[in-house]
């Protein structure tokens, strides 16, 4: 009876030891996470807004480009709607036209990087 005592309490006692070994460990893993995180978003976002402008007016298409821009041209087209099929119609051909350009280049890169890479390995089995 006394060995069965004494081993719920040893059971007892390496059950508290487990837990509250987890639980430092949790909250050491939650102190390291606060300070290494940056936590002032002020700093980050100062540039944001700015950096978004300029990448929205990059390209000089007249189509809308924010939603505010969408939603201002839809209720200008609201009644008609073949205007309104028509503008999506030529919004969507400089759409497609940009991709395209955008498309070609990445294309073009990446084969002179192929032809590169190729040209490296060419002559690293000749030598």
């Amino acid at each position: 009876m006394t060995h069965l005592i004494s081993r719920a309490i040893a059971r007892f006692n390496a059950l508290l030891n487990r837990l509250q070994l987890k639980q430092v460990f949790a909250a050491a893993l939650v102190g390291f996470l606060l300070l290494t995180t940056n936590v002032d978003p002020g700093k980050n976002d100062q540039a944001l807004p700015a950096n978004l402008r300029d990448r929205i007016n990059q390209n000089d298409a007249d189509r809308p480009k924010t939603t505010g821009q969408w939603n201002r041209e839809s209720r200008e087209t609201e009644g008609d709607l073949g205007e309104r099929f028509k503008r999506i119609g030529k919004e969507s051909a400089e759409a497609f036209k940009e991709f395209g350009s955008g498309y070609a280049k990445g294309a073009e890169k990446t084969a002179d990087d192929v032809w590169s890479g190729a040209d490296r390995a060419a002559r690293d089995l000749t030598d």
